[in-house]
């Protein structure tokens, strides 16, 4: 099983350890390291989650890494608690900056595994166990002094250093100061056209010199060309009129029609007169 060159700190105490006999040793909980020449020389395991003893295991042990677990080989150093704590480590240090001025905390290391020499720590700025933190990348150069649990910068931020992980509120932070630059940037652009043209003139000089119309003098040419025009005839006025069309004649008059021979009465013996009434 083949071992990568670089490997964080968290990554390899957060898995079980499993020794060449298959046995489980317990999952790592503190790094060896020796800080003043920034070196991890190996990690301790807690075999039993109420006992006291511990087992130190040297970087040089480790022989594979699983998903969840570390394969070693040979022998620990059986160890308690107590002798742990007195051992002098960086990780979760105080990272303090330029005037004293607190920055965060250094929660995990970059380790070189061939020759256990840490390349880098991971700064945090508030909690390390909390998921999802942002870490930026410290390099041992920048270090000016370090104490049991203080670790001194000349830095004025955690923005003078890489960002090795960014969280979802640094991201938003970003992207909002990208944003901001763009808007800014294209604000700047529009601004500059608009004062050009607020600077230059409305027309161009062909038009803002010419005469207004009422100043203007008079064409002779058009005196000539509507003077030659009232000489010539209009030409209405020898359009021949349209003659109005001749009335029929009315047809000769027809005598009127004969009236009827008034009809006699049977039962009188005379002609009906007008004034008797057909129906006596």
């Amino acid at each position: 099983m083949t071992l990568p060159e670089q490997l964080l700190l968290s990554d390899l105490l957060r898995r079980q350890v499993r020794c060449d006999q298959g046995l489980e040793r317990g999952s790592g909980v503190l790094a060896w390291m020796h800080p003043p020449v920034h070196r991890l020389l190996g990690w301790a395991s807690r075999p039993s989650a109420f006992a006291q003893r511990r087992l130190v295991w040297r970087l040089d042990q480790l022989r594979g890494l699983g998903e969840l677990e570390v394969f070693v080989k040979g022998e620990p150093a059986d160890t308690d608690a107590a002798t742990l704590e007195r051992l002098p480590t960086l990780i979760d240090a105080a990272l303090t900056g330029a005037d004293d001025v607190p920055l965060g905390l250094v929660a995990d290391a970059a380790v070189e595994l061939r020759s256990g020499r840490i390349l880098h720590y991971l700064v945090a700025r508030s909690d390390p166990r909390l998921p999802g933190t942002s870490r930026w990348r410290l390099s041992p150069d920048r270090i000016v002094d370090q104490q049991p649990g203080r670790v001194f910068t000349a830095l004025r931020g955690l923005d003078d250093l890489p960002v090795a992980r960014a969280s979802v509120r640094q991201q938003l932070l970003r992207r909002s100061r990208r944003w901001k630059e763009q808007v800014q940037e294209v604000g700047g652009r529009v601004e500059e056209r608009l004062e050009g043209w607020l600077e230059e003139p409305p027309w161009p000089e062909a038009f803002r010199e010419e005469i207004p119309w009422p100043e203007r003098e008079r064409d002779p040419y058009s005196d000539e060309r509507y003077a030659s025009d009232r000489d010539e005839p209009d030409p209405l006025e020898e359009w021949p009129e349209e003659e109005e069309p001749e009335e029929p004649s009315e047809p000769p008059s027809q005598p009127p029609p004969e009236q009827p021979a008034p009809r006699r009465d049977r039962y009188r013996g005379r002609e009906p007169r007008e004034a008797d009434d057909p129906w006596i």
